[in-house]
């Protein structure tokens, strides 16, 4: 497996890895009250929307990468405010909700920053420390 594959194999799985939690949260499997869950599932989609961008980049830098999943989450959000019947209709539907969301709420920028800001700092200290135990 060439590193470019394997590294998108790693991000989908990290992906993957975010969905069922936030699935988890979600489903309400993990007790968190109604802000508290608003907030961490959006972090997640987040999160899982920079492991996405760095499967499809693999080479892509760390901030830059962060940066396009941040704007695509910012693109989604306002992107609630748009309403129309086939819009909606997706949107209505389980997957389009979790994809799309349903309403627009300006508190969702700050999660999304958490969640890309948590990602790109977790793949910072894999990498920080993956290259120190090289040294040692």
């Amino acid at each position: 497996m060439t590193g470019d594959l394997r590294r998108r194999a790693l991000y989908l799985g990290l992906a993957l890895a975010t969905v069922v939690a936030g699935l988890s949260i979600f489903s309400g499997a993990v007790p968190l009250g109604g802000a508290a869950r608003d907030i961490a599932g959006d972090a997640l989609w987040a999160t899982m929307m920079t492991w996405l961008v760095a499967a499809i980049a693999p080479r892509m830098r760390l901030l830059p990468r962060g940066a396009v999943a941040l704007a695509v989450c910012w693109v989604v959000e306002l992107s609630q405010l748009v309403h129309g019947g086939p819009l909606d209709a997706v949107r209505s539907s389980t997957i389009g909700h979790l994809l799309l969301g349903s309403g627009f709420d300006p508190r969702d920028f700050l999660s999304y920053g958490l969640g890309v800001g948590a990602a790109m700092l977790l793949e910072r200290s894999v990498r920080f420390l993956s290259v120190r135990s090289v040294r040692h």
